[in-house]
């Protein structure tokens, strides 16, 4: 049995005429009195408002934050803030035992929905025995659809295929059609689909297109800047040849192009090539480093996360919801292309 707790929460409160609606506040603290699990170290957002999302009370879950993680849990608290909904973050769960408590946690307190960017998506089963009948809106990783459920488990991301498909198009184009090349591939989490997704899809575009691209290096930097200058390091030791870099994130095509400018490299002849249209990575292609990268909208997920939460909550359907797939498992985000050309669009 645990004894009475005080929890420390901050709140993020969107004020109604804050454009960016991200002023954050300290509160007071919340006494959880237990005879079970308890959720610790929450961040809440919402009540600032008398949206639709008014009255309902959802949690985010997911591991620790990257770059874009934490573009979309901003995204998603003033998101909810501008619904009035209330939000809380859970700490960053290191393990999917910790995500299973939590969840339970969750439960346990009585909230409406959970949001989740899943630690393993290889886990969503255990997960959604945690939440028993409370929905859960998976964000940006997305689990195999076999786990999902039609108003009760659902995914918003983008279309991981798409981002590896326009990497390649573009590589393709960029150094003239050849009719072979050698490519790096460098991925993320091993255990995210898109790590698996983007990769795979820049292997198929160029098999599909007749394209003979010899995968000379694949390797994981797990989303890392540093990890990713280290891997090239590595790779750069092996003395192999190569036509361009293929990244699933602008991260790590940041420390691969530090890598390969630090050993000499030109990086106008040396594609490098990322996802996500971070703002570092937008400013390495203002700069002439990276070449291109695939606009993942962590505004636009977060937003549709918060658009799902309402519709399941308040009329357990998703019906109405723009980019929602025809089984109703999915709500899809669309990626966007970068480069030279329109980059200042992006930043």
């Amino acid at each position: 049995m645990f004894s009475s707790l005080r929890l420390i929460v901050r709140r993020w409160t969107a004020m109604k005429n804050n454009k960016r609606m991200r002023n954050l506040v300290s509160i007071l603290l919340m006494v959880v009195l237990s005879a079970g699990l308890i959720l610790t170290g929450c961040k809440s957002s919402g009540g600032g408002s008398t949206g639709s999302g008014s009255g309902i009370k959802a949690i985010y879950t997911g591991p620790e934050a990257d770059t874009f993680k934490q573009l979309l849990m901003d995204a998603l608290a003033e998101s909810a803030a501008a619904e009035g909904m209330t939000l809380d973050f859970g700490d960053a769960c290191l393990t999917i035992n910790d995500q299973v408590e939590q969840i339970r946690a969750a439960v346990s307190s009585g909230y409406d929905a959970i949001i989740c960017l899943p630690v393993d998506r290889a886990t969503a089963l255990q997960l959604q025995t945690a939440a028993g009948d409370v929905p859960i809106v998976y964000v940006n990783a997305c689990p195999d659809e076999q786990y999902l459920k039609e108003n009760q488990y659902i995914a918003v991301s983008s279309y991981e295929k798409n981002a590896g498909e326009y990497q390649a198009e573009y590589v393709y184009e960029t150094l003239g059609k050849p009719s072979s090349l050698n490519i790096v591939i460098l991925r993320g989490e091993l255990t995210h689909n898109a790590s698996t997704a983007r990769s795979v899809s820049v292997k198929h575009w160029f098999q599909d297109n007749g394209i003979d691209a010899n995968v000379v290096f694949d390797d994981t930097a797990n989303w890392s800047t540093d990890e990713a200058a280290d891997v090239i390091n590595i790779f750069l030791n092996t003395h192999q040849s190569f036509d361009a870099v293929f990244c699933n994130n602008d991260d790590m095509a940041l420390g691969a192009c530090r890598a390969l400018k630090a050993a000499g490299y030109d990086l106008s002849e040396v594609p490098v090539v990322g996802v996500d249209a971070t703002e570092a990575g937008c400013q390495s292609i203002a700069d002439g480093d990276m070449q291109f990268t695939v606009y993942q909208s962590a505004a636009g997920q977060g937003a549709k996360a918060i658009e799902a939460v309402k519709g399941l909550v308040n009329n357990g359907s998703l019906d109405g919801i723009e980019g929602l797939s025809d089984d109703g498992l999915y709500i899809w985000v669309p990626f966007e292309k970068v480069d030279a050309n329109n980059v200042k669009d992006y930043m």
